[in-house]
């Protein structure tokens, strides 16, 4: 597997980090605030003071109209680093939820996950392993799935196994002003339609910005923005879990679509990063097409757009053996592999006497920026440089929230 890696580091990367100290956290605190979430009403504010708090199991809120909010993130601190029972920090199973200026830290399994509600925001909320990235820490910091009408603003995510914000499965989702570091996908949209992500800082992951199409999931993804963002240096190791998607992609990813349609990229500063600013593949160079999928699932990206972005360093030592020796080959030992990598599938049955049609092409309008084909269909022996990409499409509409 060329595009994405098969020869990913998959190890657990430690940082050295000894974690919280937690011998003068209240772990008292606990009993009040499950009975707060569990004595709810539409409409509450649960308002919990600054300081450090002990929990050793998981919180959960199943009430629409409540706000729980903090004294800051790094003032008001939950930490299940003595977590015992549950699979994630707090899970919420409602709608027209607020939590703000709080900070979740070292949770067994996920740290905040929000399923099936409508008019979510989450605002200054900080996840966070504090040991460092680990293939034991949870799978996903900030994690809305299936949602409608979802705000993360101004928050951080660190040292996910998976991804530090993800948005799944959702509708209508605004991501912006946050930063995600230290995570294996900084941030990660997947099957979800219309997305916008701006304003972020995505710096030390595996891969810094991820849009994501995955088989055998309720509802595919399309329509997402990725604009005025900084990514760069995301060269942490993979750490993922094996035969997750999130394990395929190559240390030193900036941006990666996967499989996804209706994607624009632009007006980002990204650089730094050792595989490839920008890879575009479809789920035959991730490894997961091996598992069964749905007849009508669409694995290939089409209608892709990148423009506009400051494009610096990037490919000059790809996390992938056969893209060092095509590097070698192709750029000589002191070259780089092009800003955008695309592993070349498409849909055979959409080409117009071997052309694809303009609405379903990859458009790069990007300056001098050039996109390489690696010749996945073909096992990789024919990669060349793809001419003229300098197409445009229509532009996306902005995701507007309904407060």
């Amino acid at each position: 597997m060329l595009a994405m890696g098969a020869a990913m580091s998959l190890a657990a990367c430690g940082s050295g980090n000894e974690g919280r100290d937690l011998s003068g956290a209240d772990s008292d605190f606990q009993t009040t605030l499950i009975e707060q979430l569990i004595d709810a009403r539409p409409g509450d504010v649960i308002e919990i003071p600054a300081g450090v708090y002990s929990f050793d199991r998981s919180l959960s809120l199943a009430v629409d109209g409540v706000t729980i909010r903090g004294a800051g993130m790094d003032e008001t601190i939950l930490s299940f680093a003595n977590q015992t029972s549950g699979a994630e920090g707090l899970l919420v199973t409602a709608s027209d939820f607020t939590i703000e200026d709080i900070a979740i830290e070292d949770t067994r399994g996920d740290a905040l996950k929000v399923n099936e509600g409508e008019n979510i925001i989450i605002r200054r909320v900080r996840t966070e392993w504090t040991n460092g990235p680990d293939t034991d820490n949870g799978a996903y910091g900030i994690y809305p799935v299936q949602t409608t009408n979802t705000l993360i603003e101004d928050a951080v995510a660190i040292g996910a196994s998976d991804a530090g914000i993800y948005v799944g499965q959702s509708r209508n989702v605004i991501v912006r002003n946050s930063r995600a570091e230290y995570n294996v996908a900084g941030i990660e949209i997947e099957n979800t339609i219309g997305a916008d992500v701006y304003g972020n800082v995505a710096t030390n992951n595996t891969g810094g910005i991820l849009v994501f199409n995955m088989p055998n999931l309720p509802q595919p993804g399309h329509s997402t923005r990725v604009y005025n963002n900084q990514v760069f240096d995301n060269n942490t190791g993979n750490f993922g879990h094996p035969g997750t998607p999130v394990a395929s992609v190559p240390a030193g990813s900036g941006i990666v679509i996967n499989s996804n349609d209706r994607v624009e990229i632009f007006d980002n500063d990204i650089r730094d990063h050792r595989t490839a600013n920008i890879i575009i593949s479809s789920v035959y160079s991730t490894g997961y097409s091996d598992v069964s999928v749905q007849e009508d699932f669409d694995p290939y990206p089409e209608t892709i757009w990148i423009s506009g972005n400051e494009l610096g360093e990037g490919g000059g030592n790809p996390d992938n053996v056969e893209l060092q020796a095509l590097r070698v080959l192709m750029f000589g030992l002191t070259g780089n592999i092009p800003d955008v990598l695309w592993d070349g599938f498409q849909n055979a049955d959409l080409l117009v006497e071997g052309d694809m049609p303009e609405q379903y092409r990859i458009c790069v309008d990007n300056g001098d920026a050039q996109m390489l084909n690696v010749d996945g269909p073909n096992g990789y022996a024919d990669p060349a440089m793809v001419e003229d990409t300098a197409c445009q499409h229509e532009r996306l509409p902005e995701i507007v929230l309904p407060f």
